[in-house]
């Protein structure tokens, strides 16, 4: 016996009754995860970027401190710098910023005009320079920016993921770079 349409017509429609709207819950399921593993890509992509934003404005402010230090610009203190020392003060004929206040604001100052790949007002970039003195040496008690002192620079950014789906803390990111005082 040969089926008519109907029946065929019919059969089918039975087949259809079982599995109607399967699909579609399958790829809502898919397409959730699918978006959740996209924006987690992009969301760690930016955090990889702003860690090698804060890395190198770190080393950037370091190096900056390192070349503007207490001799900068004096004949005395073994000739010019390879760098200008404009916006620095002068003291007693003491080329370079007098205090650590002044220096610090210099090397803020600094950090917030480096051409800037991420949102550093909201939030908040931070940097925090200070001059340590682990050897308690003379020259670096009596003036915290003499050559051969060291000037530390520590650099933190407060990172906000874009997808609530991935994360809804914030990191703080941070990076410290020291190197030693050359002028």
């Amino acid at each position: 016996m040969i089926p008519t349409r109907r029946a065929v017509r019919d059969a089918q429609l039975l087949l259809l009754k079982g599995e109607s709207g399967s699909g579609l819950v399958e790829y809502a399921v898919v397409f959730i995860i699918m978006m959740t593993m996209l924006l987690a890509i992009v969301d760690f992509s930016r955090l990889l970027y702003a860690y090698h934003f804060v890395s190198n404005a770190a080393r950037e402010a370091a190096r900056y401190a390192s070349v503007r230090g207490s001799t900068c610009g004096s004949v005395a203190g073994g000739g010019d710098c390879s760098c200008s020392c404009t916006g620095y003060y002068t003291a007693s004929g003491v080329a370079g910023p007098f205090t650590q206040a002044q220096a610090t604001t210099d090397i803020q100052d600094f950090v917030k005009n480096v051409p800037l790949g991420i949102n550093a007002s909201d939030p908040p970039l931070t940097t925090t320079p200070s001059w340590p003195n682990p050897n308690s040496l003379t020259t670096c008690t009596a003036t915290f920016n003499a050559p051969g002192c060291t000037v530390e620079v520590q650099v933190s950014y407060k990172f906000n993921f874009l997808s609530a789906l991935v994360s809804k803390k914030t990191l703080t990111l941070s990076s410290t770079s020291q190197e030693i005082i050359t002028h």
